[in-house]
């Protein structure tokens, strides 16, 4: 009887785990679709304030930014720099991630 206790547990235990490192993994991989919307839009946004693209920067990353499922929350043109910060939900949570994109300092 005591061996079929711990074969439970230890099933049990097994399980838990799986659940909790899936959805480590599935936050993980938001996170970098996250990262990757911001990028995008960073950049799309750089190329409009340095008119290879015409049209408003911040305009431009919020368009790249819905196609990714995301949302710009902030952005800022400072030049030819840009920075965009977007975020999206993510089950009861809602994630951010920002990206800079420009000519080099």
């Amino acid at each position: 009887m005591a061996g079929a206790v711990l074969s439970v547990a230890i099933v049990g235990v097994a399980a838990a785990m799986t659940v909790g490192l899936a959805s480590v993994g599935a936050a993980a991989t938001f996170g970098q679709r996250l990262a990757g919307a911001a990028d995008a839009a960073a950049l799309a946004a750089a190329d409009t304030a340095a008119g290879a693209v015409p049209g408003d920067p911040c305009d431009r990353a919020a368009e790249v930014a819905v196609t990714a499922g995301a949302v710009v929350t902030a952005c800022e043109v400072a030049d030819l720099t840009v920075t965009v910060t977007v975020s999206a939900p993510f089950r009861q949570f809602v994630a951010t991630a920002g990206a800079r994109a420009g000519p080099p300092p």
